[in-house]
């Protein structure tokens, strides 16, 4: 469907124009007050688009429908290798099926996060039951519109969007079948990030003196993330000739990425004596070869949830948690955005801007009340 062919509802009343080059700038700055129906709209620089997607929302709220089966995310089992035969080449006249089997097998190809990949192929899987298998040159604005309408929250329907853009942008860019994205003028929701929780210097020591007496690598694994602000996955892909002992008191660790789309997060990042001793002490121990935890995410989370019973500690402990409470003591030292950015591998964007501006926000003094600076003897 052509922009031409939209339906015009010039009726609709404070539609909000969010355009591409300006996504930035709040939808509301240049108004006084906002009711909630409007802050609930979706954002889109076109009122027809926004009446195509309210209208699907309202059919919605009317049918209930069938929720997929889980295991048709993995309808695409193991990996797919460069010499891969049977798959019909693709074209701009090729089911929505053959287009996500080949967009799974480029996503592997790429060594992508298997749960990106699950991800991206489960929305798209939920937009072949809805619209059917038609053609990719077929599917159109209105079908995004219900595609986006039917999402039942704010977080999904940002999901879905994103898995959509995705696929479009390998059907035009990569794959050269298709030259127009029917995504285009959708725009997702704002989500507000939530005000992380660190560790307090009490709850810190605490918990590396937990993870000195488990397992012989808990001591190093939570040192990587609370110390030096690691995630998850950057841990589990450690190699040991990536911790540079050239120098006996202060190791430098790097952390090195394979996909060229990601070496801006690449850094390499100082440690002290401290880290020294843990390490030393895990190599003596185990002695690994190539990777330092060859493990999987899921031993990562049962160490840490292990590891914070173990030092008495009643809030939630993640391996974000670690990584927020590094991040805190960083800009407590000094480190302001652009620093914060660097240290914890981040572009510079608008949302991770304001994401380590969160941790500034945490690091600043408390303020002092008229309580805290009364003597106890005026207190009745």
């Amino acid at each position: 469907m052509s922009r031409d062919h939209l339906p015009n509802d010039s009726s609709l009343p404070n539609v909000t124009h969010v355009p591409a080059s300006d996504s930035r700038r709040s939808r509301f700055a240049d108004r006084d007050a906002v009711t909630a129906e409007e802050r609930s709209r979706p954002p889109v620089d076109d009122a027809a688009l926004l009446s195509l997607e309210q209208d699907a929302a309202r059919e919605a709220v009317n049918r209930k429908p069938g929720q997929l089966a889980l295991d048709l995310q993995t309808d695409v089992k193991g990996e797919f290798s460069a010499e891969i035969t049977g798959l019909v080449p693709l074209d701009a006249g090729s089911s929505l099926d053959l287009a996500r089997t080949w967009f799974r097998r480029e996503l592997e190809l790429a060594r992508r996060p298997r749960n990106t990949i699950d991800s991206y192929s489960y929305d798209l899987m939920v937009l072949e039951d809805l619209i059917g298998s038609k053609p990719i040159n077929k599917i159109d604005r209105q079908d995004i519109a219900r595609y986006l309408g039917e999402a039942h929250s704010k977080t999904t329907r940002k999901r879905r969007l994103t898995s959509l853009r995705q696929f479009f942008v390998y059907l035009i860019k990569t794959m050269r079948v298709l030259k127009f994205d029917p995504t285009e003028g959708y725009y997702p929701h704002p989500i507000q990030l939530r005000s992380p929780m660190p560790l307090f210097a009490d709850e810190q020591e605490a918990l590396l003196a937990a993870a000195g007496q488990d397992e012989p690598w808990s001591a190093p694994a939570i040192w990587f993330m609370m110390r030096l602000g690691l995630t998850r996955s950057e841990i589990l892909s450690l190699r040991r000739d990536y911790v540079d002992r050239t120098s006996e008191f202060t190791p430098i660790v790097f952390v090195h990425y394979d996909d060229p789309a990601k070496h801006v997060k690449e850094r390499r990042l100082a440690t002290d004596t401290e880290f020294a001793t843990i390490y030393d002490r895990y190599i003596d121990e185990r002695a690994p070869v190539d990777l330092l935890f060859p493990f999987g995410p899921p031993a990562i989370n049962g160490m840490v949830e292990r590891v914070r019973r173990a030092a008495g500690i009643a809030k939630d402990v993640t391996p974000q948690t670690l990584r927020h409470t590094f991040a805190v003591e960083q800009a407590r030292d000094g480190a302001d955005s652009t620093r914060l950015l660097k240290l914890l591998g981040l572009a510079d964007d608008a949302r991770n801007r304001a994401s380590v501006e969160r941790y500034i926000k945490i690091s600043e003094p408390p303020l002092i009340t008229s309580v805290a600076g009364r003597d106890d003897s005026t207190i009745e």
